[in-house]
């Protein structure tokens, strides 16, 4: 990781090296924080953040889920990651703004300080640069709907992620693809998936899934192309038959 010279952290810009939180810090333990990945790309105007309003607006969202008192706006946070990016001087970069729960044990988070930070650096696609990557059905199952409030970006909640990525890397795979408990296609462990289907774009229904801020993006796209798109029940063995499929 290529680390650049400020992160933002409860309020104020600190040098790099000098954001540090405790050992003891709830979050770290339990899983209890939330996040954004918001990318940030060169373009001939200069840096243009990705559908900045609509990760803020979700970052608030998961923080409710958890009922996260915020300090700041939204605006202000916005504002916040358009001065990240400035003060670092990165022209594209991703973009992660963290909010945790700090010194506390035990599972209740209430009474334990909250901090928000927002850090930049330059990362390249997370897939790598392949023209194709190989991937598994994983053997865990993504999340059932009802085990957690799954439109919200929890930290806790990429565990399950994480075993489906370290068995598929563990098999040679660069990456795992989820069923949902119907065993239906579901998601990567983090991104949403497409599939080419006669002309036509489908990806998994929205109601086992993170529906990404992407993945919309993608569907408009697509529409704006003139494809066709749907949002299906997807089987495994008709995920293999597509034409192309992609994250």
């Amino acid at each position: 990781m290529q680390k650049l010279k400020k992160i933002w952290l409860d309020g104020r810009l600190v040098d790099w090296a000098d954001a540090q939180t405790h050992i003891l810090t709830h979050t770290l333990h339990y899983g209890g924080g939330v996040f954004e990945g918001i990318r940030c790309y060169k373009t001939n105007q200069g840096p243009a953040v990705f559908r900045l309003k609509e990760h803020i607006e979700r970052l608030f969202y998961s923080a409710s889920v958890l009922e996260m008192a915020l300090p700041f706006s939204k605006e202000q946070i916005k504002q916040t990651v358009l001065q990240v990016i400035k003060i670092n001087e990165v022209e594209e970069c991703y973009i992660r703004p963290l909010i945790f729960f700090g010194d506390k044990m035990g599972l209740n988070p209430q009474g334990a300080p909250l901090h928000i930070a927002i850090v930049a650096w330059p990362w390249e696609a997370y897939l790598g640069d392949k023209p194709a990557v190989n991937v598994k059905i994983s053997k865990y199952m993504r999340m059932h709907p009802d085990s957690a409030d799954i439109k919200a970006k929890i930290c806790g909640y990429y565990a399950n992620s994480i075993l489906a990525s370290l068995e598929a890397h563990k098999e040679n795979f660069d990456e795992a693809l989820f069923l949902d408990y119907s065993g239906m296609v579901a998601e990567g462990p983090g991104e949403n998936v497409f599939f080419a289907e006669q002309g036509k774009i489908i990806t998994p229904a929205s109601d086992n899934i993170l529906a990404g801020i992407t993945r919309k993006s993608v569907l408009q796209i697509a529409q704006d192309l003139g494809l066709a798109t749907s949002e299906e029940k997807i089987s495994p063995e008709r995920a293999k038959l597509a034409n192309e499929a992609f994250f």
